[in-house]
């Protein structure tokens, strides 16, 4: 009894320790296929089961909304409705209004680089056109490079929605071309500041809620992209992601957050979209699960059960329990994870009782 218990310890511990490290050491133990009466019987027994294994890491995260970048205004004037923070902005809304004029938000990749009128032709046009086709502006509009006469038409319709002069004449300082629509991360420009050309205006960003979560160098392996991540949110509210990169220290000062100073900072897109962070404090912490392996519907035991075999094979086993004996059989041992390690062979199947040190 001294030596079998002696023996259990001994297959724990190693294991143990190979949880630890990540490094399955051989120890001494019991011969496979050894099979004994009352006295060999150990001191506790567990059962073998089905189940899923996970390996992860959770750290603290910060919730935001990717492609930060700041807006700057194109000329100089008085700030006279600031932007809202937080807001979701859409083609044709006002980002916010200087000297009394909306700045509006148009869709399109060209950025406003000239005043554009009648006679000009470019790809800036083009977008322009579409904007205010879709807006409801130009019925009889051609959308194509060119600014011609109906062009005019359809912007001083427009210019006279928004209450501006109808010039039929698109300024630098009159719109502001993203990809689609945005979020309003801050307000730079406050109600009443003079701000000159160049300055900036707001900080936008896109509706993609995104997680921010700091690694160890250690964890390079979970930086992958796509790897699987579980977030519960400020609200309690737990949704999957996935990494889809990491973030240069440049970019994260850019972003208003502060590098990791010995890590890595890692982006994590929310699956669900834009609703999937809806309504959450993005101020407060979120909690950020990363799933760095995961088996599904293996056979485990608690790692205290598995016996370093002793002999020229080593190796691992189980002590099989049947009645008021028991057996010694060989297994492979694979994934570990909260206590609990894969174990298979031909001998182990589902509900047998091991023997295990006692509780």
């Amino acid at each position: 009894m001294k030596r079998r218990t002696a023996l259990l310890t001994l297959g724990a511990a190693t294991v143990v320790g190979a949880v630890v490290t990540g490094v399955l050491f051989l120890g001494e133990g019991g011969d496979a296929g050894a099979s004994g009466r009352g006295g060999d019987l150990p001191p506790g027994t567990t059962t073998v089961v089905r189940t899923d294994l996970v390996q992860s890491k959770t750290v603290d995260g910060k919730l935001d909304f990717a492609q930060r970048r700041v807006v700057k205004s194109a000329v100089e004037g008085t700030v006279t409705v600031a932007a809202s923070e937080g807001k979701t902005l859409t083609m044709g809304q006002a980002l916010y209004e200087l000297n009394d004029k909306p700045v509006t938000l148009l869709y399109g990749p060209v950025p406003m680089f000239r005043e554009m009128k009648a006679g000009d032709r470019g790809s800036d046009v083009l977008q322009l056109e579409r904007n205010l086709r879709d807006l409801g502006y130009g019925s009889k509009l051609y959308v194509d490079v060119r600014y011609d006469k109906d062009t005019e038409a359809a912007v001083k319709q427009w210019q006279k929605s928004l209450n501006r002069d109808t010039t039929g004449r698109v300024g630098k300082g009159d719109v502001v071309f993203q990809p689609g629509q945005v979020k309003v991360a801050s307000a730079d420009a406050a109600l009443a500041d003079q701000i000159a050309p160049g300055e900036p205006a707001l900080t936008i960003a896109s509706t993609k809620p995104v997680v921010r979560a700091q690694l160890d160098q250690k964890d390079g392996a979970l930086t992958r992209s796509g790897t699987k991540v579980e977030v519960t949110l400020p609200s309690g509210k737990t949704v999957t992601g996935k990494v889809t990169g990491t973030v240069r220290p440049e970019e994260a000062a850019a972003e208003g957050q502060a590098p990791a100073p010995e890590g890595i900072t890692v982006e994590v897109v929310l699956d669900g979209g834009a609703g999937a962070a809806s309504g959450e404090d993005t101020k407060a912490p979120a909690s950020v699960k990363f799933v760095s392996e995961a088996r599904k519907g293996v056979l485990a035991v608690p790692v205290e059960a598995v016996v370093a075999l002793r002999g020229e094979n080593g190796g691992y086993g189980l002590q099989i329990i049947e009645g008021t004996t028991s057996r010694m059989v060989r297994v492979e041992a694979g994934m570990t994870a909260d206590g609990q390690i894969e174990v298979s062979g031909p001998d182990v199947r589902e509900g047998m009782k091991v023997g295990a040190a006692k509780p």
